[in-house]
């Protein structure tokens, strides 16, 4: 299946828990959908204190034809509030597809609240990422709760839940199977649907009979 297809609206919103792998989830997508001949926008919005910005990665993404949407230049080192005002023309030009990285808090997710009613025009979907490995919401119950308070923070129904869990270098395929029974029974509390599994394309045939979304680790620590 590909990007285009297994992720057919135009705006996707990528929220979750502090943590949960969403910067590199979001760089990956927003890699995979222009490998494809989407024309395609990555809109950093993860201001809350963000480990990874996806704008660390404003080279590689704008050669493989993603413009990248972020706050100013001389704001690029800074925990701000302040977002960038490229984003309302991504909202409203709909021959692209966006990408949204939200912050992964209902602090960082407030900053949807403001758009609420352009992106309801929108053909959009709102992912939220489980990593069973974030010890804040490694239940299910846990992790609805967290789902629920964002919702309410943006006044956005979650449509999609992806399992993104991984422990870094030592990730392997049953620490992806644990997250993907967290992320059945978080849907079996909601109705919500588990939209893929994101791991490694390493990890492929181990996992072939999980709907998986190949990804290339893209976020690097420092000293990595």
């Amino acid at each position: 299946m590909t990007a285009v297809e297994r992720f057919p609206h135009r705006l996707t919103i990528i929220t979750g828990h502090y943590g949960t792998g969403k910067t590199e989830f979001s760089v990956n997508l927003a890699l995979a959908l222009a490998a494809e001949g989407a024309g395609t926008a990555l809109a950093d919005l993860d201001i809350v204190n963000p480990y990874f910005r996806s704008r660390e990665r404003r080279e590689l993404l704008e050669k493989a034809g993603v413009r990248v949407i972020a706050a100013s230049q001389a704001l690029s080192e800074a925990d701000v509030p302040a977002l960038p005002a490229e984003l309302h023309a991504l909202l409203e030009d709909r021959t692209v597809r966006g990408v949204l990285d939200v912050g992964g808090d209902p602090s960082g997710a407030r900053v949807l609240a403001r758009y609420r009613t352009k992106i309801l025009k929108e053909d959009c979907q709102l992912l939220y990422l489980v990593n069973a490995c974030r010890p804040e919401v490694r239940t299910a119950e846990r992790s609805v709760e967290y789902l629920r308070a964002i919702e309410a923070v943006t006044g956005l129904a979650c449509t999609g839940l992806v399992n993104n869990t991984h422990l870094c270098a030592e990730t392997t395929p049953e620490v992806i199977r644990e997250g993907a029974a967290l992320a059945e029974e978080a849907s079996r509390l909601t109705g919500i649907p588990v939209v893929c599994h994101a791991a490694e394309a390493r990890f492929r045939r181990q996992l072939r009979d999980l709907s998986l979304f190949p990804i290339e680790i893209r976020m690097k620590k420092p000293w990595e």
